[in-house]
């Protein structure tokens, strides 16, 4: 029990009066005092389902599936003395630490028939990069995400997460979200505004959530909110959908913000209802169609996630273009990119998919309908840096290895778990193994660490600084 969580009275006044009556004060006030049950989401851009699933029943790892995505487990471990994010199969990226509630947004919006998985989508409010990486696995690196944040202490984390999980579709922006609407009208295929709210329903995971919690700054959050939703319903496509969520419980910044829209656009969108979203949605929803999770309902944090589709254009007053300045990439000539890909697949068994760009000493894969994009928005990052430029010419990338290793058929090292260990606290490696040379990807479990060369009998070792970890590794 957290009997430390902070539920002022001011706060439980304000849920009584909202929660519907069908639902108990006193069930909610229990939920919100028990610890969340741990939940990990399957990144099928590495490993299948039933793979991942047979592979962890054999180190004791009981999952319980998630009902409203196929991907997602609640887990519970036989030996836990391993830290969840120092496993093998976290650091190799076969899955995401993320809470159950929050794979529902994504769900959602892949669950209708419209969304375009080939398209150009856009995550609004991307960090740390869950929904991210769950929407970049169901558009199997297809087309193109553009991942945004706002906040830029949040942009390294969300930058590391996609490169562990394999992404290589997404472009990271750094903006406050409403400019979309002013410099991007009409442009996604499918959105998601997963937005910021005062956190009501992740009290679970923080005792202190609700420190500084007031109807007053709900009244301002919730102003924030419909700004946004209103920047992002001019950003989409007419015929494209949008799911607007949020991790927090109060009507203001839920129901109220979708209704906002609906007073102002009327017959130009409509709102699905999600009562069938997945077996016991209606549960959940609401009269309006929208899933308003209370935490007691599925004993998780509380949600809310609304989907609406866009019928038609409506004018837009905030169109403005943004100012860009020179783009830093150039298209690498076919006369270098095509030898090129064609090096890497004969030395690998598996080429990079993409536009190669070059920057300097640099070469980067974007995705290939990035072009459709250029010139309309200043990115951050785009797709994955494939490798760096010298005389003798090129060295590969730790995030080539990630996305790219899992599938290569030569050109690997598979390591013991014993050298797995070592490679990730920085060190070479000694496999035994008839030396060879050259670059290599390193593996361990069929899945890559990362880069490697070898010199004379040993593998020097690759791995960026910034992810070496400590001993205790991998016996979870």
């Amino acid at each position: 029990m957290h009997d430390n969580t902070y539920l002022p009275d001011h706060f439980l006044r304000h849920i009584a009066a909202i929660m519907p009556d069908h639902l108990s004060m006193d069930e909610f006030v229990a939920s919100c005092r028990r610890p969340l049950r741990r939940s990990i989401r399957v990144n099928t851009l590495k490993i299948g389902v039933p793979e991942f699933v047979l592979q962890m029943q054999q180190l004791g790892w009981l999952l319980d599936p998630v009902p409203w995505c196929e991907t997602g487990f609640w887990l519970s471990r036989e030996d836990e003395s391993v830290p969840l994010g120092n496993t093998a199969e976290h650091l190799s990226g076969l899955f995401y630490i993320q809470e159950a509630s929050s794979m529902l947004p994504v769900t959602a919006l892949f669950a209708s028939d419209k969304v375009k998985r080939d398209g150009i989508l856009l995550d609004a409010a991307a960090a740390p990069g869950s929904k991210t990486t769950q929407i970049a696995a169901l558009m199997n690196n297809q087309g193109m995400l553009v991942a945004n944040e706002y906040s830029s202490s949040r942009l390294k984390v969300l930058s590391a997460n996609i490169q562990r999980c394999g992404v290589t579709n997404v472009g990271m922006t750094h903006f406050d979200a409403k400019v979309f609407g002013q410099w991007l009208p009409e442009t996604f295929d499918a959105i998601l505004l997963d937005a910021p709210c005062s956190g009501e329903g992740t009290v679970r995971k923080d005792d202190d959530a609700l420190r500084n919690w007031s109807l007053a700054s709900i009244d301002e959050i919730a102003a924030v909110q419909a700004g946004l939703l209103e920047s992002a319903f001019h950003a989409l496509k007419p015929g494209g959908v949008l799911v607007y969520s949020t991790c927090t419980l109060s009507t203001l910044e839920n129901q109220a913000i979708c209704q906002s829209l609906l007073d102002k656009f009327g017959d130009a969108l409509s709102f699905d209802s999600l009562a069938d979203l997945f077996p016991g949605a209606d549960k959940a929803c609401t009269a309006e169609g929208y899933l308003h999770v209370w935490p007691q309902i599925f004993d998780s944090e509380g949600f809310f996630v609304a989907r609406l589709r866009k019928h038609h254009s409506v004018p837009n007053p905030l169109f403005k273009p943004g100012k860009l300045g020179k783009f830093p990439y150039l298209p690498l000539p076919a006369k270098e990119s095509e030898p090129m890909v064609r090096e890497i697949g004969a030395n690998f068994g598996v080429a990079p998919r993409g536009v190669l760009y070059g920057r300097n000493d640099e070469i980067w894969l974007f995705p290939e309908v990035f072009g459709e994009l250029q010139g309309k928005l200043r990115f951050d990052r785009i797709g994955i840096k494939l490798a760096e430029t010298f005389k003798k010419g090129y060295r590969l990338t730790h995030e080539w290895a990630l996305a790219y290793g899992g599938a290569a058929t030569h050109g690997v090292v598979e390591l013991d778990s014993n050298n797995a260990r070592e490679y990730m606290m920085g060190r070479d490696v000694w496999p035994e193994l008839a030396a060879g040379s050259g670059e290599v990807i390193v593996r361990y479990q069929g899945q890559p660490l990362g880069m490697g060369k070898w010199v004379g009998s040993r593998v020097k070792n690759a791995l960026p600084r910034e992810l070496v970890r400590d001993n205790n590794l991998f016996n979870g």
